[in-house]
């Protein structure tokens, strides 16, 4: 296992929560950090400091809404033509279930339910497309970050467009990454051929 130091990580979501102290972790650990979120000014913000704190320049900064899967792919696009390479892919970029008093239902850019979206099929895209950097560092990782709120998902209605309920949109955005990660842990298993 190469050294963090020599490593390349990838963290979605990352100016704010989780995703900010994970990067601000692997930093001082000396890793090379791209640091993903959907404004600039807060991407830019979080690089800065997490320069500062840590004395790491090895920052670079990648904007994408993943309320559109064309920005999406534009980001992998971007991610694979500035490196050859991607040791740790970290999804943590997501929507949560929003205040109870003001819950409705959104929709992305593709029409889908906005949660389901960004919470789900946004990362397990992402995580397909660049599949090619993550191989050619092998061992690579992903790690998608869910939750323990996951609900059974309704495949009659998977876009929640009857009775819809923040709480449920997200919990059941979070199971289906569970599920896919699941899935695309066995499929890419050296061990279950």
């Amino acid at each position: 296992m190469k050294a963090v130091k020599n490593q390349v990580f990838l963290i979605t979501g990352a100016t704010d929560g989780i995703g900010r102290g994970t990067a601000r972790e692997l930093a001082r650990m000396s890793a090379t950090v791209l640091l993903h979120g959907r404004d600039a000014g807060r991407l830019s913000a979080t690089r800065d400091e997490i320069a500062r704190s840590t004395g790491n320049k090895r920052l670079e900064t990648y904007r994408a809404d993943f309320a559109s899967l064309a920005e999406v792919r534009r980001l992998a696009d971007e991610v694979r033509n500035r490196h050859d390479r991607l040791d740790v892919l970290i999804n943590n970029a997501g929507i949560g279930a929003g205040f109870r008093k003001n819950q409705r239902r959104a929709t992305s850019a593709d029409g889908y339910e906005l949660r389901f979206q960004v919470n789900h099929l946004a990362p397990f895209l992402f995580s397909h497309l660049l599949l090619p950097l993550l191989y050619r560092a092998t061992p690579a990782r992903i790690v998608n970050v869910a939750s323990a709120a996951q609900a059974p998902i309704d495949f009659d209605d998977v876009m929640l467009e009857r009775g819809y309920d923040g709480f449920r949109a997200y919990s059941q955005s979070k199971l289906a990454m569970v599920m896919a990660t699941f899935e695309l842990a066995e499929r890419l298993d050296p061990m279950s051929d």
